[in-house]
């Protein structure tokens, strides 16, 4: 059983690329396997491992700088949710593209999960989702808004393109963990908005702490690991992952005609040059007998 730890926490780290080594160090001795990213304004990321290892990791975390009170979700899997460990450095931790923001200041009105139904069925309420719209195609709330951004440094353009729709209502954002609506909604406020919720713990901790049958949300939830997507009580989805273009698809996309394992789906087969294909279909070759060896 491998226990995945998802957490995010903003701080001010002087020196990000010195805390890298003795982290990365802690995780290859504790087997702890996914991804940190380290930037100026805080830490970022999900790992697994045993119990032992993401208790130590954990521990090392809250030991650095400003970090005592760093909170994590967890969730299990039966099978590696990485393949490796990544402890990077990044000029965010999660990308805006906006130097004034800083969640360390101000952020929205925290929601609990057990109060997010009621806030999102109020009528002078507007529900926006800030995640890619990838993560939206396979699941969101009821009646939420899909800025339809591939990325989260759109959001910025999109709201300015959008704010007059919005205007007296009160704005409830979400994302998968949290982390996007520190930043969004922090923009927001300095944007002269004033009444901004988010949901505190994301759609994670929703799935976790809502009953099904209370539910709101519809589809599964996209998570960045090899389980794809979860769904209520973080139940591994029906998901797997197109390699081509990193997009989520269904057991039944499988079956389509523009699906090659490693190359292409029914979304992106249109979206690359035979060029691209042909490279992607030397990368999976690689792969199958990198597996086959690893086998033996």
């Amino acid at each position: 059983m491998y226990i995945i730890a998802a957490l995010y926490h903003f701080t001010r780290f002087d020196d990000p690329e010195a805390l890298r080594p003795a982290l990365k160090a802690l995780c290859a001795e504790t087997g702890v396997q996914g991804t940190l990213l380290l930037a100026f304004e805080g830490i970022n990321g999900t790992i697994a491992g045993s119990r032992s290892g993401i208790d130590a990791v954990i521990a090392h975390l809250r030991a650095l700088p400003g970090c005592a009170d760093l909170e994590w979700k967890e969730a299990t899997s039966d099978h590696p949710p990485f393949g490796k460990m990544k402890v990077r450095i990044k000029r965010e931790i999660v990308t805006m593209g906006q130097p004034d923001v800083d969640p360390r200041a101000r952020v929205g009105h925290y929601i609990e999960p057990q109060d997010w139904n009621e806030l999102i069925s109020a009528p002078d309420v507007a529900v926006i989702d800030t995640r890619n719209d990838y993560e939206v195609a396979i699941g969101t709330f009821d009646g939420a808004i899909d800025p339809q951004t591939e990325s989260f440094g759109e959001f910025p353009a999109w709201w300015e393109s959008n704010k007059e729709r919005f205007h007296n209502k009160r704005i409830a954002m979400f994302c998968t963990g949290g982390i996007r609506c520190e930043k969004s909604t922090n923009y927001l406020l300095g944007q002269g908005v004033e009444d901004v919720y988010h949901l505190k713990g994301g759609i994670l901790k929703y799935l976790e702490e809502v009953p099904e049958e209370e539910t709101r949300w519809n589809g599964a939830c996209f998570v960045f690991d090899n389980r794809v997507s979860v769904e209520h009580g973080l139940r591994e989805g029906p998901h797997s992952l197109c390699h081509g273009c990193r997009r989520p698809i269904l057991p039944e996309d499988v079956k389509r005609p523009e699906y090659e394992a490693g190359v292409s789906c029914h979304r992106c087969v249109h979206e690359t040059t035979e060029a691209d294909k042909n490279r992607f279909r030397e990368r999976q070759k690689q792969i199958t007998l990198a597996r086959a060896r690893g086998a033996s």
